[in-house]
């Protein structure tokens, strides 16, 4: 399975915070923001051994903070133009506004779902508030929209899930999925 633009940006930006959530790297970036600097003046100042320094430069590094240019003997590291000068809001912005709530509202529907149907049959009526909206939301797409049905016929389409359809009648007028006037219903398109 190959990773989307928009998971590698994600990941991106994520390892990103990975290298900031450190305190050491965060002394690193602070004494090179002052000036370009070598491993071994990083290591002296902060008395930690080379190969410590290095990983954590490695981190930045790849993080997309630091670049790094040979002088002499030395790989001398610096900041990337511009890169603490983003706002924080610019590198948390997802390009794709809708993808948080799309990937945690299917997660979550899905889990419902699959935890209170059993071979297409509702095995309990939820409890809890927030699933039963979710069952209730899955079962009002049964009934056609702008369709008037006798509570007859309601009962009938609903027998097929469960047998306690006076309550799922009664849910779905209270969460306004549904509406009742003289015994005629209808689904209530939002």
């Amino acid at each position: 399975m190959s990773e989307t633009t928009a998971e590698k940006d994600l990941e991106k930006r994520a390892q990103l915070f990975k290298a900031l959530g450190h305190p050491v790297r965060l002394l690193i970036l602070n004494l090179i923001h002052a000036k370009p600097r070598h491993g071994e003046e990083l290591a002296a100042i902060l008395n930690l051994k080379p190969a410590t320094i290095s990983h954590h430069l490695a981190q930045l590094t790849n993080a997309g903070l630091l670049q790094a240019e040979k002088d002499q003997y030395y790989q001398m590291y610096s900041l990337v133009k511009g890169v603490l000068e983003r706002p924080l809001s610019d590198i948390i912005r997802l390009p794709q506004p809708d993808l948080t709530a799309e990937v945690t509202v299917d997660a979550y529907q899905q889990k419902v779902l699959k935890a209170f149907f059993k071979r297409g049959r509702l095995v309990q009526i939820p409890a809890q508030l927030k699933k039963r909206q979710v069952i209730l939301e899955r079962l009002v797409q049964e009934f056609e929209p702008g369709r008037q049905y006798t509570e007859r016929e309601v009962n009938h389409i609903l027998l097929d899930f469960h047998e306690d359809v006076a309550s799922l009648r009664r849910y779905m007028i209270e969460t306004k999925l549904m509406q009742r006037e003289r015994g005629i219903y209808w689904r209530i398109d939002s």
